[in-house]
């Protein structure tokens, strides 16, 4: 197990927009950590790292639903405001990462967390990881190096430096012993979870069976640990350095938190305390792995580390007789779910509601086939004559699937994710966004992107798809500039949305990613590719010659069965 934080917490991630947060969210996710929205102020309907972004927490809450902790990555004067809004919106765990965050802000904060009932960890720290399951802030430097030098196993680390806390990990490793979560608990004077509150953490988790500690001058977070283990309130072996023994009164070691004022917070009295309470405290640094590992032979822990996975994947658990997507139960799932309803779970890690999957399916029907002419069923047609299998035949017509056929959805996406900022940004109504819109193309000689149809004058699949949204209550702000964007192309002729527009405002107004857009039309276009597959190998010769010259000849139209209706 781990404290704090493990593979299955909901993360979600203030200020990802700036470059620590992109950066760091790059990090968190390579290692697994599931962040789930990330936040910034007018930057709404962007994404960062595949991460969807909203303009406040309680925006993203609703969107994503809720969340078990937040990581904070703003300027220390903003980070108080932050953290307010997080614990309003009812976030109950988040990591201040901002050093010079103000004291009386920290203090603040503080107060607002005993009265939400929320805790956290920071400021002015590196952040948290559990081993081999997630990271909350930068601890490690990268998710490679961190899979390498921490290896899970029986020990919990707590550390009043970030750096060092890494280094602990590391030489632990290096000694063969493995860790369960690592917590550097931030810098400065006053503090979120201190050392204490960790311990007792730890002494909660049955798979931590020991604690190593890094304390230092300043404060007195390791004399309040040396209470607690003379009370029986932590009774796991601990093992300690404490740093700044040179340090005299009014000396700063490292950062605010660490400083000697009047006598108190000295190392000698440190030490003393510890000592006194049953703690293994060793003189220098490098003493810490050998020492680790003899306390744990004398307590009879094991001290084999267990290596980090390379690679994580959050979608799908495979064990003995057991086979689970996303935390449910494939099983479970076979008789009850649409197909639609599974592919928003595979792609947004939680199932939609049944209006929306209803929607997810109708999008999933509307592309499934357009005749023989597109690029793709000609694509299939043609390997299909040459003899190759149904996976090459039906490869070559997804090949076939680009940014002039069935890729218009993630234009269309793009299209409209930015529009819509702008309308925000500029504070102007989407007929005259539209409008900037409709020029800009027009001037690079491209055509906006999810209107009109070669062959649909007003598209029916269209018509559904507007009619599913408004009943699913989606038909929302990218909706409303869709119309708007109509309008404004139908001055000399009428250009209505097509499919491929509809699509796009339905996945933009469930939040979607433009990146997976395409995935819809290329999943659903399969189905028609293996029809044609079929028909090609078992009605026409091979090496025909394919052309356009074809007509329909199948059942005339057919009002659909009334179990269906």
């Amino acid at each position: 197990m781990a404290i704090l934080i493990n593979r299955q917490s909901r993360v979600l991630v203030q200020g990802i927009t700036g470059r620590e947060g992109r950066t760091r969210t790059r990090l968190m996710k390579a290692y697994g950590t599931h962040i789930v929205a990330g936040v910034s102020p007018k930057h709404g309907g962007e994404s960062v790292q595949g991460v969807p972004v909203f303009n406040t927490v309680a925006e993203a809450i609703d969107a994503v639903g809720p969340v078990d902790a937040s990581v904070i990555f703003v300027r220390g004067p903003l980070v108080k405001v932050a953290a307010k809004e997080a614990m309003e919106a009812g976030v109950r765990f988040f990591l201040a990462v901002a050093d010079r965050t103000p004291l009386w802000d920290v203090m603040e904060m503080a107060a607002l967390a005993k009265k939400y009932g929320a805790r956290f960890v920071g400021p002015n720290t590196l952040g948290i990881c559990s081993v081999g399951q997630a990271i909350l802030g930068m601890i490690g430097g990268s998710a490679d190096s961190a899979r390498q030098w921490f290896k899970r196993g029986p020990v919990g680390v707590i550390s009043r430096s970030g750096g060092i806390t890494s280094s602990i990990g590391y030489y632990l490793g290096k000694e063969g012993i493995g860790l369960t979560t690592l917590v550097h608990v931030g810098g400065e004077p006053i503090v979120g979870m201190d050392i204490p509150a960790v311990a007792l953490e730890f002494e909660k988790d049955p798979d931590t069976q020991a604690i190593v500690l890094f304390g230092e001058i300043g404060g007195t977070q390791e004399e309040r640990l040396a209470e607690l283990i003379r009370a029986g309130k932590v009774t796991k072996p601990v093992i300690a350095y404490i740093g700044g023994k040179a340090a005299k009164s009014g000396t700063r070691f490292s950062h605010a938190g660490a400083i000697v004022e009047g006598g108190r917070g000295t190392h000698e009295g440190k030490v003393k305390a510890l000592s006194e309470a049953g703690v293994l405290v060793v003189d220098s640094f490098s003493e810490l792995p050998a020492a680790t590992r003899n306390v744990l032979a004398r307590h009879g822990i094991p001290v084999t580390a267990r290596p980090v996975p390379d690679w994580y994947t959050a979608i799908t658990d495979v064990k003995p007789n057991e086979l689970r997507v996303r935390g449910y139960r494939i099983d479970e799932m076979m008789d009850r779910l649409p197909f639609g309803a599974v592919f928003y779970l595979l792609l947004r890690g939680e199932l939609p509601t049944p209006k929306v999957a209803r929607l997810i399916e109708a999008i999933l029907v509307s592309s499934v086939d357009h005749g023989v002419t597109p690029p793709s069923a000609l694509g299939t047609l043609n390997a299909t004559s040459t003899g190759a299998t149904i996976s090459a035949a039906i490869a070559s017509g997804v090949l076939a699937i680009n940014q002039h056929h069935g890729g218009a959805v993630e234009g269309a996406m793009r299209t409209f994710y930015d529009a819509v900022k702008r309308a925000g940004q500029d504070g102007k109504g989407f007929e005259a966004v539209a409008e900037q819109v409709r020029d800009e193309f027009k001037a690079r000689g491209q055509r906006v992107p999810g209107f009109g149809h070669r062959y649909h004058t007003n598209d029916p699949r269209t018509l559904r798809l507007k009619a599913l949204m408004r009943d699913a209550g989606i038909a929302g702000d990218y909706f409303a500039f869709a119309l708007a964007m109509e309008k404004v192309l139908s001055t000399s002729k009428t250009l209505h949305l097509n499919v491929d527009g509809a699509i796009a405002v339905a996945l933009c107004e469930l939040g979607f990613d433009p990146m997976v857009a395409n995935s819809f039309f290329i999943l659903a276009r399969v189905a028609g590719l293996a029809a044609h597959f079929y028909e090609e190998r078992t009605t026409q010769p091979p090496m025909r010659k394919i052309n356009q010259n074809w007509e329909y000849n199948g059942p005339g139209p057919r009002d659909l069965p009334e179990e269906w209706k």
